[in-house]
């Protein structure tokens, strides 16, 4: 199972409509790295990836990604850590 804190959802919404704007067929992709997990425009899923719904968008998870999606700074990183975790501090973003 994956879960988006709130701050991860805030960028991925804003993300996901910033790019339709210039492609209605634009979504999010996660898909794992050597850090963890990186967000990634793309068209269409990969064949393997599943759907999630997050707060009024869908994005496409790429298989096996499980924890709690979050961010970091500097720069709103975002960050794979175990299901369970407590979110980062917001703060004031």
């Amino acid at each position: 199972m994956i879960e988006f804190t709130d701050w991860a959802t805030d960028i991925l919404r804003r993300s996901q409509e910033a790019a339709t704007r210039f492609n209605p067929d634009a979504r999010i992709r996660l898909a794992r790295t050597a850090r963890g997990v990186e967000a990634i425009l793309t068209d269409e899923p990969a064949s393997t990836d599943r759907p999630v719904p997050a707060a009024g968008f869908t994005l496409f998870v790429e298989e096996g990604l499980e924890g709690l999606v979050d961010v970091v700074e500097p720069h709103d990183q975002l960050v794979l850590r175990p299901a369970g975790s407590t979110p980062n501090p917001r703060g004031a973003h």
